[in-house]
């Protein structure tokens, strides 16, 4: 058991370190190639913190452990606003953009809709995958587009989560190289240890899924909101969140499906629900002043709470 708790453990210490690795690499070679900050933000930062989720995502459906493969990017969502949004708005305050209101969330809501029809049979395949990656790319395709049209504000406001060039490209390569080095073997250590956790404690791979590598590859989201929150720029904690839920979907199950079809067993309506009603929530939460205050935060934790129980009675 102790060996389980310490894949674990290093599963979720390497994939955190890949992923920074990877986004900074990733980002000073897209700005040694002339790439603006703001398409560098909605492109390379914004997929780079979700790449935990989708090395996990294709390592567990390469492994044919389809419900760890779906639970991890359904429980990431459930986090990513009961945890995530709601200890960023217990914090400060979280101001609503615009745009996350009347296109983002709405999409959102979409998506998770399309995902929750595909999974009606119990299962995600190559056609579901295909979908899904398809609307990644139009999402990915007007985002961009429409970003270019904003306000040089709005257009800084994006490039400020970019790291700076680093000292030479051959840096670059390292990080990149070493970041998708520890990925893989992040992935590794998380889904084999979630495995055995899973048959120690007699509770389903979809269970562990939603919970345990949820949260743990969940991690560069809840660092950029915190620190986004500290720095009371609640909308670009508002923006990750959003972002990476879309990309979780779209993008990770996607990627996943189209590489190895997933079978989920053991996923229940109820967390497909639990999954849509906090992307719901948001809305009235946001037309409330244009923020989502440090009540609604506890709300949303609270919630997320409540969901922790009912899967661990």
């Amino acid at each position: 058991m102790l060996w389980t708790v310490a894949s674990l453990f290093f599963g979720v210490v390497l994939l955190y370190g890949g992923a920074e690795g990877l986004v900074r690499g990733s980002a000073s070679l897209a700005r040694r190639l002339g790439l603006t900050p703001l398409v560098i933000g909605l492109t390379v930062v914004a997929f780079g913190t979700s790449t935990p989720e989708l090395v996990v995502s294709l390592e567990a459906g390469l492994a044919g452990k389809g419900a760890l493969a779906v639970g991890n990017a359904v429980g990431s969502n459930i986090a990513n606003i009961g945890l995530i949004l709601g200890v960023s708005a217990l914090i400060r305050p979280v101001a609503v953009h615009a745009q996350v209101l009347r296109l983002d969330v709405p999409i959102l809501l979409v998506v998770s809709l399309v995902l929750i029809g595909f999974l009606l049979d119990d299962r995600l395949g190559r056609v579901e995958g295909a979908v899904l990656l398809a609307g990644l790319l139009a999402y990915t395709a007007f985002s961009l587009i429409k970003a270019r049209r904003e306000s040089a504000e709005v257009a800084a406001e994006f490039g400020e989560g970019v790291p700076p060039a680093s000292r030479s490209a051959l840096l670059d390569a390292v990080l990149i190289l070493g970041g998708l080095a520890l990925l893989v073997v992040g992935a590794r250590l998380l889904v084999s240890g979630a495995v055995d956790v899973a048959r120690a404690l007699g509770i389903s791979e979809a269970v562990i899924g939603l919970t345990i590598v949820a949260v743990g590859t969940s991690l560069p989201e809840l660092a950029t909101s915190l620190v986004a929150a500290l720095k009371e720029e609640g909308d670009i904690a508002l923006g990750n969140v959003v972002g990476s839920n879309l990309f979780n979907i779209l993008g990770i199950l996607g990627t996943a499906a189209l590489v190895a079809p997933l079978q989920p067993a053991g996923m229940s309506p109820v967390d497909l629900g639990v999954m849509f009603a906090c992307a719901l929530v948001l809305l009235p939460m946001m037309l409330t002043g244009r923020r989502i205050s440090r009540g609604e935060g506890g709300l949303l934790l609270a919630s997320y709470a409540l969901y922790m129980l009912y899967l661990f009675p």
